[in-house]
């Protein structure tokens, strides 16, 4: 994530022909009470992403009722924040001495891989949100592009357009030396100007058209189910659709909560002067945090990847108790419920039938007025003889 300099991984504002002085050791403030708790913040933050992640696109990858193409979107996201965790270490370490230790080949893979994967996560939600559209507002037509098939070559399109869109970031990344012998990680710019086009660029293009067309589709959205929510046989459609778009909705809604912060202190640090550096702390942390609170929504609006959850931390138990696969506890104990509820049946039945059964012989050995041959059925003289 790129920042300007008051933030960790700072853009340089300036010329790239500073001069600077030799390195020398010095106390960069690790023990610092701000320090400790900037590292903390990411710390946390890194490793509730990276489990949560970790189980979404192991549950899309392990059950093959989860490979729906909506899911398959939503496995695109979780890859592009679970990548998107792995540069927070980089950047606690930066912010927590104020220096860069990684070395310039290093800086330019972390701030490529960060910008890919920020523009991916964003275009990522743009897609699913297309994605309900279609599949509330043109149902019939769904079943043609919402495949998973289709749903593959539309991501692979996305990570392809955010390579394209973050060349700058490519072409500019590098490490400079301050005069105190620190080393920064930048967007090293010919121009000073160039750094406010590029704050400019990346909210326009990573932003605000993104979230103008996810507003597009969910007000679409909204006026068919309104037009059609009489209309017979929609009630049952809607119940099935409700949930996955509620919970497309909430993701939606997360991140522009989580992202915007963000950019306006971007543009009030290029167009009104730099903000102080724990206001531009906090806009990052809460930034990244979106890429954590993900899966959490997954897992409490979503009853398919809340039982795929259930599945994956019930593994020990299931193993502990004997259980043919672990990984199909979940479905193990529904099966056992409805055999066993099944099995009570039956034998009820059974019972019934026998009782019945009896009674009837019983009444039929004494209406009989001669022998009886064996099964309890009468026999007349006339058969005797």
């Amino acid at each position: 994530m790129v920042l300007n300099e008051t933030g960790a991984l700072p853009v340089n504002t300036g010329p790239t022909n500073s001069t600077v002085g030799p390195p020398r050791l010095r106390s960069w403030g690790i023990f610092d009470p701000s320090s400790v708790a900037v590292m903390a913040a990411y710390s946390l933050v890194c490793l509730v992403g990276l489990f949560g992640n970790s189980m979404v696109i192991y549950v899309i990858l392990r059950y093959a009722k989860m490979k729906t193409a909506t899911n398959i979107y939503i496995l695109n996201l979780a890859v592009a924040d679970e990548l998107f965790m792995m540069s927070v270490p980089f950047l606690a370490t930066s912010t927590a001495l104020h220096h860069w230790p990684f070395g310039s080949s290093l800086c330019r893979l972390v701030l490529s891989v960060d910008g890919i994967n920020m523009f991916t996560s964003v275009f990522c939600l743009t897609v699913l949100t297309f994605d309900r559209y279609v599949a509330v507002v043109h149902p019939i037509k769904a079943a043609r592009y919402r495949r998973p098939s289709v749903a593959k070559t539309i991501n692979a399109a996305v990570w392809a357009l955010s390579m394209v869109i973050i060349l700058p970031i490519v072409v500019y990344a590098d490490t400079r030396v301050n005069a105190d012998g620190t080393v920064v990680c930048n967007l090293l710019w010919p121009r000073p100007e160039w750094s406010a086009a590029f704050v400019v660029y990346t909210f326009t293009v990573g932003f605000l058209l993104p979230v103008a067309a996810i507003c597009l589709c969910y007000a679409l959205i909204v006026a068919k189910m309104r037009a059609v929510a009489l209309r017979a046989g929609w009630q049952q459609r809607k119940r099935s659709e409700r949930k996955v778009t509620l919970m497309v909705t909430m993701v939606v809604a997360v991140f522009v909560a989580c992202w915007m912060p963000f950019y306006v202190v971007q543009l009030v640090n290029v167009f009104e002067g730099q903000q102080g550096a724990t206001v531009n702390q906090l806009a990052v942390i809460l930034g990244y945090a979106n890429s954590c609170a993900n899966p959490i929504l997954y897992g409490f609006l979503s009853d398919s990847f809340r039982h795929s959850f259930q599945r994956v931390l019930c593994v020990r138990w299931a193993e502990r108790y004997g259980a043919d696969d672990p990984g199909d506890y979940y479905a193990t104990a529904v099966r056992s419920r409805v055999l066993g509820s099944a099995a009570t049946a039956v034998a009820v039945v059974v019972a019934v039938g026998n009782q019945q059964q009896q009674q009837q012989l019983a009444e039929g050995s004494e209406a009989c007025e001669g022998p009886c041959a064996r099964n309890g059925t009468c026999v007349s003289r006339t058969t005797l003889l």
